[in-house]
């Protein structure tokens, strides 16, 4: 499976869940998450997908622990089957 397909999964299981999955995009500050997920109630969370069995760049890295040093949640995505276990643990913070 490529890792559009997964993304357009997790975009649509999002959707059907009342909420946006946006494509994040930051020019200027590399290696943020590829989505912004966004549930009724306030609840967001920081998505990178990847293809299967790929893992995240360095600076990918670096972005992701910055990002859960300020208390958001991140997530990396590599499988259409993890799509609603991070979505529940978004919806449940």
């Amino acid at each position: 499976m490529l890792e559009q397909e997964i993304e357009l999964q997790l975009v649509r299981a999002v959707k059907k869940m009342g909420g946006r999955a946006v494509k994040f995009m930051s020019p200027g500050f590399d290696g943020m998450p590829d989505r912004l997920v966004l549930l009724p109630g306030g609840k967001c969370g920081f998505v990178e997908v990847k293809a299967p069995g790929k893992k995240p760049r360095a600076l990918q890295l670096v972005r992701h622990d910055m990002l859960k040093a300020w208390g958001f949640k991140v997530y990396v995505l590599d499988a259409k089957e993890q799509i609603e276990e991070i979505i529940n643990d978004i919806h449940s913070a």
